[in-house]
């Protein structure tokens, strides 16, 4: 029975993140098409709010290609621990009070952790992302001496009278540019090097297993934003939570 409860429990967070997700990349294309003063996906479904779900079915539909030389075992395994660690993270979020998978007192520390042990690319990309990383942990580091704790939770509640945002704008505009060139967002997004450029480093992998590399990549973009919404934003105690 409490290994059924634990899989719900999974189920329930995996499930809504995979759609947030779906739905950040079709939102991410509107926006680069409003920019670019185009259309943008609007074919599939209303609005084309259902072209996330068509390129996942084209994507599992199409011919899985691995180069002849490569390592079997470690081509399709990278993706598959992308995603699995880009996922952990979630386990420690606190999306309520009490609604968290794993309350845990180190959960700052978890998902610095869990952040790190999935990182890939090139050496490049892995300086770039060490760089900026130092800059996410002395921030954090500010705001683990406001509450006192590494708990998710508490970093929360710790701001029912005053958001963090307040008075410590500086170290949110520091840490919210670290986010990005954690994420590999522009400016940041050419970590790869000029070789790798056509798609990055998961250029040779194709079909379902590069659905892995696409959902861990805007999984960690969701990740970060709610990182920082719990440490400067409220989280869900934020005055934009209705």
């Amino acid at each position: 029975m409490n290994t059924l409860i634990s899989v719900a429990e999974s189920l329930s967070v995996i499930i809504p993140i995979l759609l947030v997700v779906a739905f950040t990349t079709v939102a991410e294309r509107k926006t680069m098409a409003s920019m670019q003063r185009r259309l943008g996906p609007n074919t599939v479904g209303y609005y084309g709010l259902l072209q996330a779900f068509a390129d996942a079915l084209k994507l599992l539909l199409k011919e899985c290609v691995s180069p002849t030389q490569s390592n079997l075992v470690l081509f399709f395994l990278g993706p598959i621990i992308t995603l699995v660690f880009s996922l952990l993270g979630y386990a420690v979020i606190p999306f309520g009070p009490g609604l968290t998978v794993g309350d845990l007192p180190l959960g700052i520390l978890y998902l610095l952790a869990v952040s790190s042990l999935s990182t890939y690319g090139s050496l490049r990309s892995t300086a770039q992302l060490i760089s900026y990383e130092l800059i996410l942990s002395s921030a954090i580091l500010l705001v683990v001496m406001f509450t006192g704790s590494l708990n998710l939770s508490i970093s929360v509640e710790a701001q029912r009278v005053i958001t963090f945002f307040v008075p410590l704008l500086p170290v949110f505009i520091i840490f919210f540019i670290g986010a990005i060139a954690e994420t590999n967002r522009a400016p940041f997004d050419l970590a790869e090097a000029e070789s790798e450029l056509v798609s990055g480093f998961m250029t040779e992998h194709s079909a379902a297993i590069f659905v892995f590399f696409f959902l861990a990549e805007y999984a960690s973009i969701v990740l970060i934003c709610i990182f920082t919404c719990i440490l400067f934003l409220s989280g869900y105690n934020s005055i934009f939570v209705f």
